[in-house]
């Protein structure tokens, strides 16, 4: 089974799977779960709190700019889709190494 199904490569961008879970004792990738690249946030899901949390934290872990990730799926849900541009397979490849 191929590990990296959880994204997507489309032209320039990246399109990442992601199963949250909010108000967990601290922010951290805990690996894949479903398809999905799954992520634990500090923040509650309130005020889209978790929202910014989780971009915040995929600019950090990628360096790439938070104006560069968009969540184009799953606004008020656990599974999201986000969208990276400006970001390469190797990037990605290294969130889980």
């Amino acid at each position: 089974m191929n590990k990296l199904n959880w994204f997507t490569e489309n032209k320039n961008q990246i399109l990442l799977n992601i199963y949250v879970i909010p108000r967990s004792s601290r922010t951290e990738i805990v690996g894949i779960h479903d398809n999905h690249l799954k992520i634990k946030l500090k923040s509650p899901p309130v005020d889209n709190e978790a929202n910014e949390e989780l971009i915040r934290f995929i600019s950090k872990k990628l360096n790439v700019p938070k104006s560069n990730i968009e969540i184009i799926k799953g606004n008020n849900q656990k599974r999201k889709t986000i969208s990276i541009a400006g970001c390469e397979y190797k990037m990605i490849k290294g969130l889980i190494s």
